[in-house]
C-alpha cells in the first residue's frame, strides 16, 4: 500500500470520481472516500462529513447519471498526502453553466480522500469584494 500519492493515483481518484458522478447510485462514492471524510463545496461552506451525507449531496447536487456535461482536470501539486487540481465543468449541449474550480485533495494511505475542499468560479460572478454589499 502507497503511503503518499503520486501523480498516477491523483489521477485515478479523478477519473474515479467523474465514474461515480456519472454512474447511478452512490456506492462507488466508498471507493473514493473514507468512511469519515469531509466535503466543503467552498472554502466558506460548513464541511460535509461522513460518506452518508456526502452521498445524499450528491444525489441533490446532480440532475442523474444521464446529465450531460463534460470535465477536464490538470493535477497541479502533490505534496506529501495532498493534491491540488484544476477542474473545468461545462453542463449541457450547448453549455448553459460552467465554472472552473480548484480542488484540494486529502489522500488516506490506501488512495482514498478523507478531505476534500473545492474552490468554485463562475464566469461573470465577482471576484473581488468591490462592488459586493458585505464590503463596508
Amino acid at each position: 500500500m502507497k503511503t503518499v500519492p503520486d501523480h498516477e493515483t491523483v489521477m485515478r481518484w479523478v477519473t474515479g470520481y467523474e465514474t461515480a458522478w456519472r454512474t447511478p447510485g452512490t456506492a462507488g462514492l466508498a471507493e473514493l472516500f473514507t468512511p469519515d471524510a469531509n466535503y466543503l463545496q467552498s472554502p466558506y461552506e460548513e464541511p460535509i462529513m461522513g460518506l452518508e451525507q456526502i452521498g445524499r449531496m450528491w444525489e441533490d447536487e446532480r440532475q442523474g447519471p444521464d446529465e450531460i456535461f463534460t470535465l477536464t482536470t490538470e493535477i497541479i501539486a502533490v505534496e506529501g498526502d495532498t493534491a491540488v487540481v484544476r477542474a473545468e465543468v461545462r453542463y449541457g449541449d450547448p453549455v448553459h453553466q460552467e465554472y472552473r474550480d480548484l480542488w484540494v485533495v486529502k489522500f488516506d494511505p490506501a488512495g482514498r480522500c478523507c478531505s476534500f475542499e473545492e474552490w468554485p468560479f463562475w464566469p461573470g460572478r465577482p471576484y473581488t469584494a468591490q462592488g459586493t454589499s458585505d464590503n463596508g
